[in-house]
């Protein structure tokens, strides 16, 4: 086994999420940003879908398929997400220059310090481009017009950051992380880990190289250990001192422990491989068959139910529309009783995009053969253009008392 054969693709690993999250804040889709939740119009901009606060059991689906997705990911893989992905990993390996200041000159430090600073900063300022778009929280930093509660959150959570950088680095994740607690009851005698081949104990030199590669300090040769943050360094370093016995490493990726038996499909892994799965689905679906445009019809009780000089009925509603989609959309309504024929005015109306318009309609109904006081009827909203929406809401039709 050659040496350096995880930790560069670890950076590479680190470098490609690094890019995406700061870069999705900038990317739009439909002249929105791709990834965004807007706090004044509440609502969460999703790759060219706008969620608002009434769909957000949309969100709340989304959330549970993500949470299922993650234990079925660490039941499966361990730690993978800790040792590659997680962004206090990523940025920590990116700070390695923290790690030097005690040998170096106070030049050096205050360089060190100063640039963590730097980066802090700019975290706390990605976090917040996924709440205020970057095109204009950039263009308001330059011209001092920063809002003080965004100021006042970006400076909070800068001072977050940078003690996190400066100070606690790994030890966050083998301290204070709740997630790298979960895992440890998650793991079972499959999961994917590091450890220390027991079968080949006698091979170890003792050399002690790993222990002292390891960002937190511990012996993977005593076994799995919850501050163990999965990133390899033990594997590539005792690799390089195996490699002077022409040896591959001790220390490597299992599933399970090195020896162990049992299958990887396993009864866990289907059902909750099954669960993320239905999860996933049941997302997908929502997103698919949201409609764009919905409606609310209401009595209008400043006009009460008459009938006119020819025998007709006239009532009226309150029709409360409201368009989710990014552009102007037409609608047509109309008006279908049980018995008998209607009309209605308006006949059309126009919704901007995002509003939430409240109109009066006037609905005739003729040769309806009153039998009671109470009948219901239909009132529909069309759209016209590439995305049709159809929406029909049955109502109450009152005649007036004699």
């Amino acid at each position: 086994m050659k040496s350096k054969t995880i930790q560069p693709w670890r950076r590479f690993a680190g470098i490609v999420q690094a890019v995406i999250i700061i870069g999705l804040p900038f990317l739009k889709i439909n002249g929105e940003s791709a990834l965004r939740f807007d706090i004044p119009t509440l609502r969460l901009h999703f790759f060219g879908t706008s969620i608002w606060m009434d769909e957000f059991f949309i969100v709340l689906i989304g959330i549970i398929f993500l949470t299922f997705f993650f234990i079925f990911i660490t039941l499966m893989f361990g730690r993978v997400w800790c040792g590659w992905l997680c962004p206090q990993t990523v940025i920590t390996d990116l700070t390695r220059f923290r790690d030097k200041m005690r040998a170096k000159g106070f030049l050096y430090k205050a360089g060190a310090v100063l640039l963590i600073l730097l980066i802090s900063a700019l975290v706390a300022a990605n976090l917040i481009w996924y709440f205020v778009s970057p095109y204009e929280f950039i263009p308001q930093v330059m011209e001092g017009r920063l809002g003080n509660v965004t100021i006042g959150f970006w400076i909070v959570l800068t001072g977050i950051m940078f003690l996190n950088f400066l100070l606690l680095r790994q030890r966050f994740c083998a301290t204070v992380c709740p997630y790298a607690k979960l895992q440890s009851v998650i793991f079972d005698n499959k999961t994917l880990v590091i450890s220390f081949d027991p079968g080949r104990k006698e091979e170890c030199m003792n050399c002690m190289a790993c222990v002292r590669s390891c960002p937190v300090g511990i012996d993977i040769r005593e076994g799995l250990s919850p501050a163990c943050i999965s990133c390899a360094e033990c594997v590539d370093t005792c690799a390089r001192m195996m490699q002077r016995r022409e040896k591959k490493s001790l220390i490597g990726y299992f599933f399970g422990i090195p020896g162990g038996t049992g299958g990887l499909l396993r009864q866990n892994v289907v059902m909750l491989g099954s669960i993320t799965a239905v999860c996933l689905v049941f997302f997908v679906y929502l997103l698919m068959t949201r409609i764009a445009v919905d409606m609310t019809v209401l009595p209008n009780y400043s006009f009460p139910p008459r009938a006119t000089a020819d025998g007709n009925v006239v009532n009226s509603y309150i029709l409360s529309l409201k368009n989710r989609g990014r552009s102007d959309v037409e609608l047509s309504i109309e008006a279908k009783p049980a018995i008998g024929s209607a009309e209605i005015f308006p006949e059309r109306v126009n919704v901007g995009p995002g509003e939430m318009k409240k109109t009066a309609v006037y609905v005739t109904v003729r040769n309806s053969g009153k039998s009671d006081l109470l009948k219901d009827i239909e009132i529909s909203i069309a759209s016209e253009g590439p995305d049709k929406v159809r929406v029909t809401k049955r109502v109450h039709f009152m005649y007036p008392e004699e």
